[in-house]
Parts: C-alpha cells; structure tokens; sequence
C-alpha cells in the first residue's frame, strides 16, 4: 500500500515500513500503529489506522492519520515496532506490546498521548 508523500506530494511514493497491531479498544476494532517512509525525497512520520465496525450498517469507519514527530521519536518507536516478535499479532504479549497497548480509564487506547505530536496529515492512499 502506498500514499502521497506530504512533503514532497508525489504519489505512490509514501510507504508503510514498520507497524504492530493493537488491541481493539473502546472505540476502534482494529489499531495499528506505524511508521511511514518516503522513497523519493526520505520524509519519514509516525502513523495510526483505526477501523470501527461496530454497530455500524454500512461497512467501517477508518482514520488513517499521519503525524509529523521528531527525528529522535521515530528512531524510539521505530526501535520499539521492530522489536517485536509477532507485530501482527494484536494479542502478542511482547513487551513491545505490552508498552504500546496502555487504555486509559474509559477503555481507549492512550499510548499516543505520551508522544509529542506535530501537525497531523491525512495518509492519501495512492492506489
């Protein structure tokens, strides 16, 4: 699956590199946490796709959400994604896992509220 590269905007350039599968939470079905890369001019960005099936009576709702984060950050959970045995595995008990799958009390995944986020950019899927 490729996208457009928000920096560079050229299409079918932007690449999905690292991810691991979540646990669902109180809102979504599937989560999956990873990291982007461009081919072309080397952008690279944190990234998160959420499906939510539920009750719904036309197919999922999906957020596919990009973020601008620091260098030093996509090296940590590049490390941190890379580590695990089994990253499609949304019940891998790894401790990349374990570490990635924090909820907060009303059962939402929290994870993402310990990074330092940039702006946000929709992933554009190239086809």
């Amino acid at each position: 699956m490729s996208f457009q590269c928000p920096q560079c905007e050229q299409h079918f350039v932007l690449h999905i590199t690292d991810r691991n599968e979540l646990p669902p939470d109180s809102r979504s079905d599937e989560i999956s946490l990873q990291i982007v890369k461009c081919q072309t001019c080397g952008f690279s960005a944190l990234a998160v796709f959420e499906e939510s099936r539920r009750g719904a009576l036309f197919p999922g709702t999906v957020n596919h959400t990009g973020y601008h984060v620091a260098d030093a950050v996509l090296q940590q959970v590049s490390a941190l994604l890379r580590a695990c045995p089994d990253p499609r595995n949304p019940q891998c008990n790894c401790d990349s896992h374990r570490t990635l799958r924090i909820q907060n009390a009303s059962g939402r995944w929290a994870w993402l509220d310990q990074v330092k986020l940039g702006e946000p950019f929709e992933l554009v899927w190239s086809g």
